[in-house]
């Protein structure tokens, strides 16, 4: 879901004030991760909860709306605040929400095969990785693919993942399609950002669409979006020797 989407979302739950109209009576044994649960989906039918469970602050739960925000309810639901959690340390704030966040990354990564992706091996022995979901028209993606192999002779392996940021179905859609059905994915796509013009020809089974559906549901609402291997979402361009330093290649 979109940044934006998901704010709309937020913001239609907090102004629906939830359990003002639920009946959150529970039964004695109920645990509060099932009354969170039962009350939350009993008044908004068109919301699910995804999981609940004991956040860092005693008496708030995290809860994970599908397709939505986390949001930290109390242990009868009837009452939620939508917005991240940050820790307080020594050397600063540690937003806790979007280390979650960062976790589920990585999940969701790691369950995509490398043969859905178009990768760019390192130059040598390989120092890091950094997901990329691109789209072929986007200036900022044609200028971060310029410096592939700059990034590639770092010691940074490149691994593509599709996002076409109008839509399935759309032109962009399609020249992705047509990059990830290609005999030569690499060649493709590189000629198709170099604004090259090249037939469509699609086929079954491609993973365009999954890769849309899966930057939907990490956080991505623009291209390039970098995606590092500890499942750091760094959205939009970044030059070539900023971003090994970022990974931590120098």
């Amino acid at each position: 879901m979109k940044v934006l989407q998901m704010v709309a979302l937020a913001i239609s739950i907090s102004m629906s004030g939830f359990a003002v109209h639920a009946d959150n009576s529970a039964p004695a044994a109920e645990k509060p991760e099932a009354v969170i649960k039962r009350v939350l989906e009993g008044s908004r039918p068109d919301v699910k909860v995804k999981t609940v469970a004991a956040s860092e602050i005693n008496g708030l739960y995290a809860v994970q709306i599908d397709d939505g925000p986390l949001v930290y309810a109390t242990p009868d639901g009837k009452y939620f605040v939508v917005g991240d959690l940050f820790e307080v340390q020594g050397k600063g704030f540690v937003n806790l929400g979007e280390q979650k966040r960062n976790g589920d990354r990585v999940k969701e990564l790691a369950a995509v095969k490398s043969g859905d992706m178009i990768i760019f091996k390192a130059a040598g022995p390989t120092k890091a990785v950094v997901n990329v979901f691109t789209d072929v028209d986007c200036g900022y993606c044609q200028k971060l693919h310029k410096e592939v192999p700059q990034l590639n002779a770092m010691g940074i392996e490149v691994r593509y993942l599709a996002y076409p940021r109008a839509g399935v179905g759309s032109e962009a859609y399609q020249k992705l399609v047509t990059a990830w059905c290609a005999k030569d994915r690499q060649g493709t796509l590189t000629r198709y950002k170099n604004h090259e013009n090249i037939p469509i020809s699609t086929c079954a089974n491609n993973p365009v669409a999954a890769e849309y559906a899966l930057g939907e549901r990490i956080g991505v609402n623009g291209t390039p979006a970098l995606v590092t291997t500890k499942g750091e979402l760094i959205p939009g361009y970044m030059p070539a020797q900023e971003l090994a330093q970022r990974l931590g290649v120098r």
